[in-house]
Order: structure tokens, then sequence, then C-alpha cells
């Protein structure tokens, strides 16, 4: 599901809009992001086929890649217009401040679900092979590499908020990357790395299912 602009706010301008992260009330997401999307926001919020079984049926459903969140793309000058909408409790951020989420984390993800590949949630990785695709839909995206049995899958992650996916790939067409340290990308405070404690989503449960 891309949910995407049909217009800016008045005197705003692509150079100041950034991806934020949205908390949301449980199950409370499509609804969210098709508010928004009619207020004239861009909005991202990225799905994966499931399937549920119950004892006298089965249910495919689409499913949140990220329970109770949605990415959008916009000036803080509109923040009034996103915290009236309904299910939307805040902005992910650090000490009340709406942290940017980095364009290449959104990229990676949008790709994965506009061609259609094999996407599902996975446990956050904070180190590992770092990968980079050089060819194919997912071509010049960073990610983990992490091997199962007969299988290879990227892990992309959006390390504010310690969650990530997973895509098949071929490890035929990956090569080896920078190493990096996940904890390094956080914002910061006085030079050190803020704990999950210190982040605005503090004052929220758990999502629910999550």
């Amino acid at each position: 599901m891309r949910l995407t602009e049909s217009r800016m706010g008045t005197g705003e301008t692509m150079e100041d809009r950034y991806w934020y992260a949205l908390y949301t009330r449980h199950q409370h997401e499509k609804t969210a992001a098709e508010v928004l999307t009619a207020k004239g926001f861009e909005v991202f919020l990225p799905l994966y086929p499931a399937v549920r079984q119950w004892k006298d049926r089965i249910k495919r459903l689409s499913l949140p890649l990220f329970p109770c969140y949605v990415f959008i793309q916009a000036s803080l000058d509109r923040r009034l217009h996103v915290m009236t909408t309904p299910g939307v409790h805040a902005y992910v951020g650090v000490e009340g401040r709406a942290a940017r989420i980095p364009e290449a984390e959104i990229e990676g993800i949008r790709r994965t679900i506009d061609n259609l590949l094999h996407v599902e949630p996975h446990p956050f990785l904070r180190s590992g092979d770092w990968v980079r695709v050089k060819s194919g839909p997912l071509e010049g995206i960073e990610g983990i590499l992490v091997r199962k049995t007969n299988q290879c899958r990227l892990v992309l992650s959006v390390e504010m908020l310690e969650k990530s996916v997973a895509v098949e790939v071929d490890p035929a067409v990956v090569e080896r990357s920078a190493a990096r340290d996940v904890s390094q990308n956080r914002p910061s405070q006085g030079g050190k790395s803020l704990s999950s404690s210190q982040r605005s989503l503090q004052d929220f449960p758990p999502c629910e299912g999550s």
C-alpha cells in the first residue's frame, strides 16, 4: 500500500519536507493513512500479505509491516494538521522533537513493496554482514544479509523504530559493503547514543500484537 501526496501546504516546497514516523493506535494505521492522504500529505504505509487460520475458515489479510506506525513526508509547519488526525498519537522523536527518518531507509522498503517482492517483519538486527545489492530491482540498496538453510534474506531496518523487515534475495546479486554499527546512526545527545527509554515513545505502551 503506497499512498502518495495530492497537494502541498501553502508556501511549502519539496526542500521543506522530510520523512517522519507517526505512532498510531492499534489497528488504526490504515485509517490514519487514508485521512492524512486526504489532507494532502504523502504517506507510506507498507503492508505485507498474511494468512490467519481459524477453526472454521482461513482469511488472507494485508497487515502493516510496522504495526502502529505510519510514515509521512511533510514539513513540520503542518504538524497541527497531522496531530488532529484520528488515530495518530505522536511523532516519533527525541525529547519531544520529531526525528527525521533517512530517505534511504524509506526507499529500500518502498522498492520491495513496489516490486512485489516477498517481504515480512524480522527481528531488529544491531549488527551483521552488511551487503549492497548490485543488480535487480533492489540495486543499490544496503542491508544485513542473513542466511538460513538454503535461503538468503536482506534485512532492512528503520533504526529510529528499532524494527526490521526481511526480503529474500539471490546471494549472487549482493556484494559486501562497509561494516556499520546500527547504534551509531541513532539520534544522540552530548555524544552519547540515546537509549530506548529516552525516546518520545516512552509514554506509550507497546503496540498490541507486535
